[in-house]
């Protein structure tokens, strides 16, 4: 099953996507959703069935959910971790040691505030010279951890501020507009294996293509119960929650976003996240 969100009624509704559009589900955000199905013990897949309507509305998509909270995770593949050592250059290997080692990076992105949908720009950073998009899977979690669905993220981030210094990592990560989310949550009845994802990712500038890339997730060096596990420890992630699991694709300083620039990023069980750069305040 697809669910994402449209304005119906002038409000932000879960919606059920399929072949014939998006069919609202009335009075009720995909995190409602969630959240009853675990009160009901119902499948989230047969509680949004039985509450869409049979018609589907010409509405575009928005923000697939409203997280309550957005986590994400580095060095998850071995191009990111060998990349961020050589632009650091850490002798120490900082960032292939956490590749390697049993604990994984992962850090807090924010909330909704900062999510923007489908269509919607992305933020570059106005003291930041090298603001890149970072293309990743992403699980949409319920309560304790349960994976109820995915989609994409673009892990927007100012590279130029953290290889200045890594503690500078929540500046890098954490602004406005700064995590992209879309188009849809696939469910996993209908995506039964998240090892096996092509993703790509293009950067275009006045309608030429200035950059183009491709991970397959069966590179990703993690599981994703294993990151969700340490994700939870000591750490009562509530339901509604997103956790980015790190990517694969490195964009270059020759290819930093600029104001303009539409990033499109594509898995084709997923769908195609697309949204247009732009410097935020």
């Amino acid at each position: 099953m697809r669910l994402g969100q449209i304005r119906f009624n002038h409000r932000v509704t879960a919606a059920l996507c399929d072949a014939s559009g998006a069919r609202p589900i009335p009075g009720h955000t995909v995190a409602d959703l969630i959240r009853r199905s675990e009160a009901e013990h119902t499948p989230l897949t047969a509680l949004a069935a039985e509450m869409a309507t049979r018609h589907p509305e010409p509405a575009a998509l928005l923000l697939p959910v409203s997280p309550v909270e957005v986590w994400a995770c580095g060095c998850t593949y071995e191009m990111s971790a060998t990349f961020r050592d050589a632009e650091h250059g850490t002798r120490e290997g900082m960032y292939a040691y956490v590749y390697t080692h049993p604990r994984p990076e992962i850090f807090f992105k924010g909330t909704a505030r900062v999510c923007v949908g489908p269509g919607q720009p992305i933020g570059i950073r106005p003291d930041s010279r090298f603001t890149a998009p970072e293309p990743e899977l992403a699980v949409v979690l319920g309560s304790k951890g349960r994976i109820v669905g995915y989609t994409l993220c673009n892990d927007v981030s100012a590279w130029d501020i953290e290889r200045e210094n890594p503690l500078y990592l929540p500046q890098s990560k954490a602004y406005n507009a700064c995590c992209a989310l879309g188009p849809v949550i696939v469910t996993p009845d209908e995506l039964a294996d998240p090892y096996s994802l092509e993703m790509t990712c293009a950067i275009t500038r006045g309608g030429e293509t200035i950059y183009e890339g491709r991970v397959n997730t069966a590179k990703l060096n993690r599981k994703l119960e294993e990151l969700i596990a340490y994700l939870l420890r000591a750490n009562a992630v509530p339901a509604a929650s997103v956790l980015s699991t790190g990517t694969g694709i490195i964009v270059p300083e020759s290819a930093a976003l600029q104001p303009g620039d539409v990033v499109t990023i594509r898995v084709p069980e997923i769908g195609e996240l697309s949204n247009p750069a732009s410097l935020v305040a």
